[in-house]
C-alpha cells in the first residue's frame, strides 16, 4: 500500500477544453495527494475564429476550479487566446511546471482518431512531464512504470519517487525482453560465424539460442530488482514483470488484460533543431494503450 504521508508539492497546468477526457483529468488531480503550497493552473484557449466557444471554455473552467478548490490547493484560471498547442507550450516554458495534465482526446476531436491533435503535439514537442488522460476515469488503481534501463526510463523512475501516488495505489515496474534470437542475430552475437551456425545441430543452434536467453532474463531481473528497490525505498511497494517480445505489444497487451490506469514512461524531449525524438515506444503506448499515460521528459521540477 502507497505511503499515505507521500503528499508532494507541485506546480501543474492542466489544459481544459470542457471535453469528457478534460474533465476526466481533473478528476484525476483531484485524487492526488497535493501538498500544501501546490498550485494548479487550469488553461483553456479560445482560437480566434471560434469565439462562440468563449462562453463554454468559460464555464469548463469554472466547473474545473469548483472541483480541484476543494483540495485545499491554490486554483487559478486562465483563458488565453490563439492555437492551444503553441499557447499551452509557451505558457509551460515561462511557468517551469512539475507536471502537465490533458485530456487525451480534445472536444473536437474527430470521431475515431484516439489521440487529439493538440495533446499529440503537446505530448511531442513538451518539454516538461506531460500527462494525458483518458475517459472514463475511475482512479489510479494500478499503475504500470515501463523500464529499461536507459538514462530516460531511469529518469521516469526516479520521477515516480517523488509523485504523489493516491493511497493504495498498486504499482509494477515492467521490462520487455526481445523476442527469442534467429540464427542471423545469433551469428552477430556469438563468437561464431554464421556459416559455422548453419552447418551445426540444431540441438546446438538451440542451446546457444537457450543461453542468450537465459543471460538476458539474469540481466532483466536483475534490471527490474534494481528499480522495485529504488520504489520501495521512496515508501511505493512495487513487484516487478518481465515480458518478451515487440515492446510494444507486449506493454499494450498486458495494460488490457490487467486493467491497468496509468503508464508511466520515460521518453526523450525536443531536440534544438525542433525535430521530433519521441521514441516510437512511447507514441504507440500513448496512441494505442487505451490508458492514461505519463512520460517524463524531465525532473520533478522540469526538464534537466
Amino acid at each position: 500500500m502507497i505511503d499515505s504521508q507521500r503528499e508532494r508539492k507541485l506546480d501543474i497546468i492542466l489544459a481544459v477544453d470542457g471535453s469528457e477526457h478534460s474533465f476526466a483529468a481533473a478528476h484525476l488531480l483531484h485524487d492526488l495527494p497535493l501538498g500544501a503550497g501546490s498550485t494548479i493552473t487550469a488553461l483553456a484557449v479560445l482560437v480566434p475564429r471560434d469565439a462562440s466557444s468563449h462562453a463554454q471554455l468559460q464555464d469548463a473552467l469554472e466547473q474545473t476550479r469548483n472541483l480541484l478548490q476543494e483540495k485545499g490547493v491554490t486554483v487559478k484560471t486562465e483563458l488565453l487566446t490563439g492555437y492551444p498547442a503553441a499557447e499551452l507550450t509557451e505558457y509551460a516554458d515561462r511557468q517551469r511546471p512539475d507536471l502537465m495534465v490533458l485530456g487525451a482526446k480534445g472536444l473536437r476531436a474527430t470521431l475515431g482518431i484516439l489521440l487529439g491533435g493538440v495533446v499529440q503535439q503537446l505530448v511531442e514537442y513538451a518539454v516538461w512531464p506531460v500527462l494525458s488522460v483518458r475517459a472514463p476515469y475511475s482512479g489510479l488503481k494500478r499503475i504500470l512504470l515501463v523500464t529499461d534501463g536507459s538514462e530516460h526510463s531511469q529518469r521516469a523512475v526516479q520521477y515516480l519517487t517523488r509523485f504523489p501516488l493516491p493511497e493504495g495505489a498498486e504499482v509494477r515496474a515492467v521490462h520487455v525482453l526481445p523476442p527469442p534470437p534467429v540464427p542471423v542475430q545469433i551469428s552477430h552475437s556469438w563468437p561464431v560465424g554464421m556459416e559455422v551456425l548453419s552447418s551445426m545441430p540444431s540441438v546446438d543452434t538451440d542451446r546457444i539460442t537457450s543461453r542468450i536467453m537465459e543471460e538476458e532474463e539474469t540481466v532483466g531481473r536483475g534490471l527490474l530488482d534494481r528499480t522495485v528497490q529504488m520504489l520501495e525505498a521512496a515508501g511505493i511497494p512495487a513487484t516487478g514483470v518481465l515480458l518478451r517480445g515487440d515492446a510494444a505489444t507486449e506493454i499494450i497487451e498486458y495494460v488490457k488484460a490487467n486493467q491497468v490506469d496509468l503508464i508511466v514512461a520515460g521518453s526523450r524531449g525536443l531536440s534544438q533543431m525542433k525535430r521530433l525524438l519521441l521514441g516510437s515506444l512511447s507514441r504507440k503506448l500513448v496512441h494505442y494503450a487505451g490508458c492514461s499515460v505519463l512520460l517524463v521528459k524531465g525532473g520533478l521540477n522540469g526538464a534537466d
